[in-house]
């Protein structure tokens, strides 16, 4: 990333992460991503990454362009993404995120291509507890997502084993995405995950399937849950 001129273009950090696992269809899949699938074993997966991300500022300007990013520098995420391939490189491609900062929300489609949608989220991502709960609904249609995991109190936050579905699903560093026909792409770079695997309880998916009819035949893997990662840095966006 630092190869290339004005990169990366901003930074954040990105705490209590909470990452869910479904397989899918892949034709029908397929037929709602605009870039050749990346599939594992001949397998298709979507994961819902949930997260807050905190103090997004641009790299250069110092205090005062953190000062002018505050009314957007700090809010919740429910990424949706599935995996990609395009020219070579693999990736991911966002499906839908919803966030709780509307005017992130106008701003990400324009600059980066992102289906930001507005929602009302609630998390509780307690470490120190064990407890993660969590709560989205779409601003429009209030149809919910809603989920409670248990975290055993002091298990080791680990990067992912090597060669492992874990590590295929979570190290992912290109985003390809698509808005109004143009096609484009960015970078982000962090170390390495350091997470565990938790039980999870779907109490409510009615947000997912509404949105995507397919949903309802996914079936749910596995989670991973990680404190974070401080100072991840995010590129500009680029045409493919």
């Amino acid at each position: 990333m630092l190869s290339r001129r004005g990169e990366p273009l901003f930074r954040a950090d990105w705490e209590r992460v909470l990452m869910l696992h479904f397989e899918v269809d892949v034709k029908m899949l397929q037929r709602d991503v605009p870039y050749q699938l990346d599939l594992h074993d001949g397998r298709a997966f979507v994961s819902l990454v949930a997260f807050t991300m905190r103090g997004m500022r641009p790299r250069l300007g110092g205090r005062l362009a953190a000062w002018l990013f505050r009314p957007i520098a700090t809010h919740e995420f429910l990424n949706v993404r599935t995996y990609v391939r395009n020219g070579g490189e693999t990736g991911i491609h966002f499906l839908a995120e919803w966030l709780s900062n509307r005017l992130a929300v106008k701003l990400g489609p324009a600059v980066f291509g992102l289906p930001y949608r507005h929602g009302h989220i609630r998390y509780e991502h307690d470490c120190e507890s064990g407890q993660l709960r969590g709560r989205v609904a779409d601003a429009g249609t209030e149809m919910p997502f809603e989920y409670r995991a248990d975290l055993v109190v002091g298990a080791p936050f680990v990067p992912c084993e090597r060669g492992s579905l874990d590590e295929w699903l979570m190290e992912r560093y290109t985003a390809f995405n698509c808005a109004r026909g143009r096609k484009k792409f960015f970078r982000i770079w962090h170390p390495p995950w350091p997470q565990v695997r938790v039980d999870v309880e779907l109490t409510s998916t009615s947000l997912l399937t509404q949105t995507w009819p397919w949903f309802a035949g996914a079936e749910f893997l596995f989670a991973n849950f990680s404190p974070g990662v401080r100072d991840v840095w995010m590129g500009r966006p680029h045409r493919c």
